[in-house]
């Protein structure tokens, strides 16, 4: 199977590179100046689960880039979609398949608008990693998890052959009948811990020790809430689950969004929260945790914009 990596960042180069180290046969699709990087020093991994690196790992331009692939392993930040697609376009063919790793479901409508609905299956990942000043994947977590399915819940053959070319690789693959549900799951996490995270500027246990719980948990039941509207209704456990994460006592735990907030990077507001609270057609009224978290990340991106603006200026 040729496997296509759209990046070579901390989600797409983990997941990447691990399939390398596999054996399987991998190209990162990257733009010139982290293509010198990985000539240079190779793409590496630090983790918990082995350290690995890969020397002078398989690279492509988008201006170089004429054959149709197997597989897309798209893995790019969601403000970054429109390019990655127009990056990758000469890669997907009548047999390949995308499989995508970004939060929420807008990222799916515009896949299908681009390449059709039969090219895109579902897909998620769990992981905490990041880039480090040196262009080293640090994994930060005891999870390294990548599922994948079929939208409408069917085994088919594409399903077996990324079955086949996962196995054995260093990372817990599986596939799922249920695939949408479990994105809808993840996003709803997603949407809380950063919502909450950066609306307070603080980590899950400072918010905590703040007594400040019951935003947290409002904020959860509202995105639950939106979630049931869409005939995704998270289910208990899934529930109960992102709940003892976002209420545990002494918890570093922040969202990457977050993270990004604090070293003035852009941010996936709108795909993230902004298209939740969309969905629920109640942007006037209701869900009024949510509009306030939203309403903060949309205010840091306008400050960012025009501090960007300003500097140009000058």
């Amino acid at each position: 199977m040729r496997i296509l990596v759209v990046g070579a960042g901390s989600i797409g180069g983990y997941f990447g590179g691990r399939l390398l180290q596999a054996g399987r046969d991998v190209t990162f699709l990257v733009r010139p100046r982290r293509a010198a990087q990985l000539a240079r020093t190779g793409l590496v991994i630090r983790s918990s689960f082995g350290d690995v690196t890969l020397a002078d790992p398989a690279t492509i331009q988008a201006d170089a880039l004429r054959e149709p692939v197997d597989l897309v392993l798209l893995s790019c930040k969601a403000y970054d979609l429109q390019s990655a697609m127009d990056a990758f376009a000469p890669a997907v063919g009548p047999e390949t398949a995308i499989l995508p790793l970004l939060n929420g479901m807008a990222h799916l409508d515009a896949l299908d608008a681009r390449f059709g609905a039969a090219r895109s299956i579902g897909g998620l990942c769990l992981i905490s990693s990041v880039l480090d000043a040196d262009g080293r994947i640090v994994h930060l977590n005891d999870l390294h998890v990548l599922s994948c399915g079929e939208r409408d819940g069917a085994r088919s053959a594409r399903l077996d052959s990324i079955e086949s070319a996962f196995g054995g690789a260093r990372f817990q693959a599986r596939l799922s009948g249920t695939i949408l549900q479990e994105m809808w799951e993840k996003w709803v996490f997603i949407a809380a811990a950063a919502g909450i995270t950066c609306l307070m500027r603080a980590a899950v246990g400072d918010i905590v020790a703040a007594g400040a719980t019951d935003l947290t948990t409002a904020l959860l039941s509202e995105c639950a809430a939106i979630a049931a509207q869409q005939g995704f209704a998270p289910r208990a456990d899934a529930l109960r689950s992102s709940e003892a994460i976002l209420t545990a006592r002494g918890s570093a735990m922040t969202a990457s969004m977050f993270r990004d907030i604090e070293r003035g990077a852009p941010i996936e507001a709108e795909q993230i929260l902004g298209d939740l609270l969309r969905r629920s057609g109640q942007h006037a009224g209701g869900f009024a945790v949510l509009r306030i978290a939203f309403a903060h990340l949309q205010a840091y991106e306008a400050r960012r914009s025009r501090e960007a603006h300003a500097a140009q200026s000058v």
